[in-house]
């Protein structure tokens, strides 16, 4: 028997294994679908190019159709290795905006305001800058700048000074607007993901269990009562039982397909896949959303300190291998998304609603597609889409994904604001700091000048940023899934504690974010557990 049982061992997950298993009398289990994060490819910052392309440690999920892009189908790739999606995507520290988490608060959920949410950034993070009133010196996650970064980060921000946007040293301080290098999850010239930071130092723990391999099946449950989990382990059906809580943190795809597997959801969706509805609960899945992002290639034939595919590029990668082997230095510490800003796609936003990421390389489909010669690459996403899509089934095997439906562009208003990012991203570009390292912009979105073009090609070329959030909102509301403590309405036993549970989406890249919904959750089941809450 244990006290709590973990589904998912992605970067809330880890958060909530380390942070239980503080305490030596609480016995903790967690359980991981996919394997121990020990590939090289991870622990490499820029191997990050590599598990693009292998779907390794990935579960390489597919949309469905998407009207919006023109009936195609966007990829999802999500971490399935311990530490999550914090294993694979591009180690940017970013918290988003004080407004977003107001706004949380402002929604009926009490304690998620950012004056309430700060001190758990802060005491998750360990940032070689120092502590001051925005950030936290000592906690598990090592934050700090690039080590050895090219010089085409500085470059980007400088075009974007010339085109009249400001510098800005820290978008997680008192002001996010303004461009500037990106603060990575990095350590000796390692990725430095949520495993590392919260469950490697503690494996050895008698108290915490990981099992790696563990598909889990549905969540048991007696009378409205989470009381365990069934999971697939080395290929048979086991059962784990838990006295105090099950914990749900398998992102934003998976958390809310657990439950309705689980017969927790809408009860006609549960009907239709023949499953006993144990609780419905309208919301699961629902209100799912994701920044639309469009990239822009530039062809730099010259611009040899860009990662790129050539003779001498490759021969350059060879040496930098072989520095990173020795030494953890070079260029293979690169996040590849060096640089980037926010900024508002018209003057009457109150804070910005555009992200920028600066990649010194020529990147197509996600970097699944091999694109010769050097160059670079930028993309704008839209931090706060009004589009709303679902996570439903496809089928009650476990072992199927679940149908994802962003509904990307599905409301004008995010289409219009994206163009405008568009032609600001544009412009940025082809200020005299980079257009003097003798770049041209590639025919496919070249060729986009008009509105109209610019909007097809958006709607050709546009995917996701990789940050899905929404579909087990949290909330007082009949659609929402969690309350403002993360359980489970309606349910005893069960909480969800992942990116899912946001009420919109936050204003800049989502895993600093999901670390500190971990952290405070944390609290709020220790205190919950010795009854001070």
């Amino acid at each position: 028997m244990w006290d709590y049982i973990i589904i998912g061992g992605g970067s809330a997950g880890c958060v909530l294994a380390g942070r239980l298993s503080e305490d030596p009398d609480i016995q903790v289990a967690l359980l991981e679908a996919g394997p121990a994060d020990k590939s090289v490819l991870i622990h490499c910052p820029a191997g990050i190019a590599a598990l693009a392309r292998n779907g390794q440690a990935n579960w390489a999920l597919n949309t469905t159709v998407q009207a919006g892009l023109n009936g195609r189908r966007g990829y999802q790739p999500r971490g399935k290795v311990l530490g999550g999606s914090s294993s694979v995507n591009a180690m940017i520290y970013i918290r988003g905006q004080k407004e977003d988490y107001d706004h949380w608060a402002s929604e009926g959920n009490p304690g998620w305001s950012y004056d309430e949410l700060l001190p758990y950034f802060k005491k998750a993070e360990d940032n070689t800058r120092g502590a001051d009133a925005f950030h936290g010196e000592g906690g598990p996650l090592h934050v700090q700048d690039l080590t050895s970064p090219t010089d085409l980060g500085p470059a980007f921000i400088r075009a974007g000074v010339e085109a009249g946007y400001s510098h800005n040293p820290d978008f997680n301080g008192a002001v996010q607007e303004g461009m500037g290098m990106y603060q990575v999850t990095h350590k000796h010239g390692e990725r430095f993901s949520a495993a590392k930071a919260y469950l490697t130092p503690h494996l050895g723990r008698p108290n915490l269990h990981v099992f790696t391999g563990a598909h889990t099946t549905r969540i048991l449950t007696e009378r409205k009562r989470a009381v365990g989990v069934e999971f697939m382990h080395e290929g048979e059906t086991k059962q784990l039982r838990a006295s105090r809580e099950v914990l749900l943190c398998a992102g934003a795809f998976q958390s809310p397909q657990i439950l309705l597997l689980s017969g927790i959801g809408p009860h006609q969706q549960l009907l239709e896949h023949r499953i006993p509805t144990v609780h419905d609960l309208p919301g699961v899945g629902q209100h799912l959303h994701d920044h639309i992002d469009i990239v822009q290639m530039v062809h730099a034939p010259k611009l040899t300190q860009s990662v790129g595919v050539t003779p001498g590029g490759i021969a350059r990668l060879i040496g930098a291998t072989l520095e990173w082997r020795k030494q953890r230095t070079g260029l293979l510490t690169t996040n590849f998304a060096e640089a980037g800003g926010f900024v508002k796609s018209q003057s009457s936003e109150l804070t910005p609603d555009l992200q920028f990421h600066f990649v010194i390389a020529k990147l197509v489909d996600h970097g699944r597609g091999t694109v010769f010669g050097h160059g670079y690459s930028c993309h704008v996403c839209l931090l706060r889409p009004l589009s709303r899509g679902s996570v439903t089934l496809e089928s009650k095997d476990p072992f199927a994904a679940p149908l994802i439906d962003p509904n990307f562009l599905g409301v004008r208003d995010d289409v219009e604001r994206l163009m405008r990012g568009f032609r600001i991203m544009r412009n940025v570009l082809q200020q005299p700091a980079l257009a003097q390292l003798g770049g041209r912009e590639v025919p496919a979105s070249a060729n986009a000048t008009s509105d109209l073009a610019i909007e097809q090609f958006i709607r050709d070329y546009a995917d996701t940023v990789y940050h899905p959030v929404g579909s087990c909102r949290m909330g007082p509301g009949e659609l929402d899934v969690v309350d403002h403590e993360l359980r489970v309405h309606g349910m005893e036993g069960l909480r969800v504690v992942d990116a899912s549970i946001m009420p919109r989406i936050v204003s800049g890249n989502t895993n600093a974010p999901t670390i500190m919904i971990a952290e405070k959750a944390a609290d709020m089941i220790k205190s919950a557990r010795s009854g001070t809450h």
